[in-house]
């Protein structure tokens, strides 16, 4: 009998933890603007700046159109410089050991949208983990698996913003949400990773939705 009943709390307690993740989800799309207007986002321009290291600070402008069309442009000594993106066929990325940019066979380019828009749809297994505190403020703790995949989500308690982010080598911090049309998003990212190389602060000035971008945005 206490083993059976072991087995139906057991069952219980992954049923309420499984639904409690998707509650904490939901509730960030609502509070983020919606599902509905998340869905008629079809373009993002970012501009603003980059802090590599302590002192290295350039413009940045990071194009990005459904569905994972991308292109990232930092600004040196006056020269707009193409440093990464995916043209819809073939990636690339600077090789700083010549200086050039170059195309990269390996290179995945990531969805328009974030995992958690649609995540069930798209094979994501969701678990939350509890609370746990990012500097004073307390977080909802939610993972997202798919096959050997795993990112962790913080989500404010009170705002249901995604705070921070842990991928396989980075984390991501997300901070100073403002409106951007009928939706919220951060304008400032920080990044760091265990290898400390490409840790990087970005601080946005601007942010436009829904641009129609010129045909040759993407090409490099």
């Amino acid at each position: 009998m206490k083993k059976l009943l072991l087995v139906f709390v057991l069952i219980f307690s992954q049923l309420f933890f499984a639904q409690t993740a998707k509650e904490i989800i939901d509730k960030n799309i609502e509070m983020s603007g919606g599902l509905t207007n998340w869905k008629l986002l079809n373009s993002v321009l970012l501009q603003g700046k980059v802090i590599l290291g302590v002192k290295d600070e350039y413009p940045i402008k990071i194009y990005q159109q459904r569905p994972n069309l991308t292109k990232t442009i930092i600004t040196i000594s006056g020269k707009d410089t193409a440093i990464e993106g995916y043209d819809g066929t073939k990636g690339y990325a600077m090789n700083y050991a010549t200086n050039k940019l170059q195309v990269y066979a390996e290179y995945v380019p990531e969805s328009f949208d974030n995992d958690f828009i649609d995540w069930e749809s798209k094979g994501f297994e969701a678990k939350y983990l509890g609370k746990e505190k990012i500097g004073n403020i307390y977080c909802h703790k939610v993972e997202l698996t798919k096959n050997v995949n795993k990112n962790i989500y913080y989500f404010d308690t009170k705002t249901y913003m995604l705070l921070r982010e842990i991928k396989k080598d980075e984390t991501l911090d997300y901070s100073d949400y403002k409106k951007v049309g009928n939706l919220s998003m951060p304008f400032r990212i920080e990044s760091s990773s265990t290898k400390k190389d490409g840790d990087f602060v970005m601080l946005m000035n601007r942010i436009d939705i829904n641009k129609v971008f010129p045909s040759n945005t993407f090409k490099f």
